[in-house]
């Protein structure tokens, strides 16, 4: 199987000059985990709800929060997605065997992989769209009659 199987075509993507309110509105109200950022057509980074929550957390110690005058109360400076994406992104292809792109996921703990064919971004792969697959495909025992 190929990841051009499991892979969902439909991909939200943000630039690395958005602001990160827009990060928060795509995971939210499209309920994804996984950005990839795009810059002139190419991958330059992936942002997950992880690295949205640790920049606006509240005991972040990012330059997304910042104290207020009075420095009582903390208010949200407003951040690039260049500031929390991470960089130097893992890719696969379409043609790259699920179980290698899994291997690839489990070795690097990462949730999602960006798939590019020819330098440009064709879908995205999710450890979810593997245990979708997985769980269509394992075995699963007989209910023990008592």
């Amino acid at each position: 199987m190929h990841v051009a199987e499991l892979m969902a075509t439909k991909v939200f993507t943000v630039e690395p000059q958005d602001m990160i309110d827009r990060v928060f509105f795509l995971i939210h109200y499209e309920k994804i985990r996984h950005l990839p950022v795009v810059e002139k057509g190419k991958v330059v980074g992936i942002v997950s709800d992880r690295d949205l929550y640790k920049a606006l957390g509240p005991k972040s110690n990012s330059n997304a929060v910042a104290p207020n005058k009075d420095e009582t109360q903390l208010h949200v400076v407003p951040t690039k997605v260049q500031n929390i994406m991470r960089r130097g992104v893992l890719t696969v292809t379409p043609d790259t065997l699920a179980a290698d792109a899994a291997a690839i996921m489990a070795e690097h703990k990462v949730g999602a992989l960006p798939v590019v064919e020819n330098d440009k971004l064709v879908g995205i792969l999710s450890a979810t769209d593997i245990l979708r697959v997985f769980s269509q495909i394992a075995p699963r025992p007989e209910p023990v009659q008592a």
